[in-house]
């Protein structure tokens, strides 16, 4: 069983077995239909994975590696808010006519910001503290900006990185206020986990250790079958991550200098209905 397994599992059966249901409460999300889209949730999960020893991919399903990174990149190198910008379809949703999802996710990463070195945005202002005071305990991002909030077609789910030296280890906080377990736990922690590794090699460091940090960890109800079914399913052992060595600047990382070897999955889980 894979460390990503384990965690999922283990989360997944608290959420189950002592979460809070929504049942009875009015809720934003609908599913396709209209109908109210309900969750049983947990609040304040925090999960650690140690990329030094393992990365965390799921075998009980197929996460899918291009696609995430693609994500990630679009995001943290692109800094894009545009979808045309991007290889897959998952922010069609929130797209408007242009492919615009507003001053969202990639437009804050880059809005370039004044210090007394300069002007920066906050992927460079990493990137800068870590080559320069990589000690710091300032050394973070937050694209959660409640001045532009209502130009946002998607207020940010993870939205905020804490980077933190120890030695020569990289580590890093994800915080999340927000996030649909089966869609997104292990999409999420595969894409911060690359890009823990990618900001670690552009700094001249080890990736150590992942923090996940999710205010409100939820199931929706329509999920609730098809996790049961995932985590009774046959684990593997995970895979390894291969990294293009010759890459060492952050921009320059692309999909493909990233590779899963020995990946055996389980059969993937179709047709999941998404709440809007």
């Amino acid at each position: 069983m894979s460390y990503a397994d384990k965690v999922f599992i283990n989360m997944c059966q608290d959420i189950l077995q002592n979460g809070y249901s929504s049942e009875g409460q009015d809720v934003r999300p609908q599913w396709d239909d209209g109908t109210p889209a309900h969750t049983i949730k947990k609040f304040g999960v925090v999960n650690r994975y140690d990329l030094s020893k393992e990365f965390p991919i799921m075998t009980l399903r197929p996460t899918n590696l291009k696609a995430a990174i693609d994500e990630i990149l679009w995001i943290w190198q692109k800094k894009s808010n545009n979808i045309n910008d991007l290889n897959s379809k998952i922010w069609n949703s929130w797209a408007d006519e242009s492919g615009s999802i507003g001053k969202s996710y990639g437009y804050q990463l880059g809005v370039k910001h004044k210090y007394p070195e300069g002007e920066m945005d906050q992927v460079d202002r990493v990137l800068f503290d870590l080559k320069n005071n990589p000690y710091s305990r300032r050394i973070m991002t937050n694209i959660y900006v409640h001045q532009d909030l209502n130009e946002m077609n998607l207020y940010p789910c993870a939205y905020s990185m804490t980077f933190n030296v120890t030695g020569n280890t990289l580590n890093g906080i994800l915080n999340q206020r927000s996030q649909d377990i089966l869609v997104a736990n292990n999409w999420n922690v595969v894409q911060y986990s690359v890009l823990l590794h990618m900001v670690a090699r552009a700094s001249g460091l080890e990736a150590g250790e992942l923090v996940h940090v999710i205010a409100d960890a939820h199931i929706y109800d329509r999920h609730i079958p098809i996790i049961e079914e995932l985590i009774s399913r046959e684990t593997y052992e995970a895979p390894e991550l291969k990294i293009n060595q010759d890459i060492k600047d952050f921009y320059k990382f692309k999909v493909e200098d990233f590779t899963l070897i020995n990946y055996k999955a389980g059969a993937q889980v179709k047709k999941i209905p998404v709440a809007v």
